[in-house]
């Protein structure tokens, strides 16, 4: 697998030495600081632009690539036994996925589901995560309603973002409550099947006219509203 971009590289390597298999630098660096790329104790390559733009499939890499080992998901059913997870229902936009898995990790989301997508590319969730999906325990269903059966079943309260529902604002998180944020795709949101199995809807009520925020900055919110 292939990451780049200098600061998830700098995560990596800081984080998560053990992970990398080769560095790629197009960049000359001082003595410090490539002594720190030294010390992981995998090959330097020294790659051309053309090659570099080739291992990046044209991203900007910014000089900096590293060819890491395969993503291996999380159990579901570790997760399932855990308190607080975040359910993603058919998003489709890498960026907001890896924003959500970023936002997941700094506000201590015990785990991400990630449903509806068949073979995804986990490389550029963790590039778009800052490197903290490595760090965040992630796993992938295809069938979100039948999900929900399960997590209904080992009492987690159900919860999903709808402009319909409750004001995030009111609601007080019971001690003790299990609790699974379904976030539905960045523009139908969550379909009806599933709507129906949430315990609870909640929105973010807007101080001007104004549809909806993004599914991302939705997420923020809603995760800080009930961790």
């Amino acid at each position: 697998m292939i990451v780049y971009g200098k600061q998830i590289v700098f995560y990596i390597v800081e984080n998560h030495p053990k992970m990398i298999k080769q560095i790629f630098l197009t960049k000359e660096l001082d003595k410090k600081l490539f002594k720190k790329f030294m010390d992981v104790g995998v090959k330097i390559i020294r790659p051309d632009e053309k090659k570099a733009q080739s291992l990046a499939r044209g991203g900007n890499h910014q000089g900096f690539l590293l060819e890491i080992d395969e993503y291996y998901y999380e159990d579901l059913n570790n997760l399932k036994k855990k308190d607080f997870l975040v359910v993603l229902d058919g998003l489709t936009d890498i960026g907001n996925i890896g924003a959500i898995a970023r936002t997941c990790y700094a506000l201590g989301v015990d785990g991400m589901i990630i449903c509806g997508i068949k073979n995804l590319d986990m490389a550029p969730v963790i590039r778009t995560s800052s490197g903290t999906a490595l760090d965040l325990a992630i796993t992938t269903v295809q069938n979100s309603s039948d999900l929900a059966n399960e997590l209904k079943q080992l009492k987690f309260t159900l919860a999903g973002a709808d402009a319909d529902g409750y004001d995030i604002k009111t609601i007080e998180k019971s001690k003790g409550q299990k609790i699974a944020l379904f976030l539905g795709n960045e523009g139908a949101g969550l379909s009806g099947k599933l709507q129906k199995k949430l315990d609870i809807k909640l929105s973010i009520k807007m101080e001007h006219d104004f549809d909806s925020l993004n599914v991302s900055v939705a997420a923020g919110i809603l995760i800080h509203s009930l961790i």
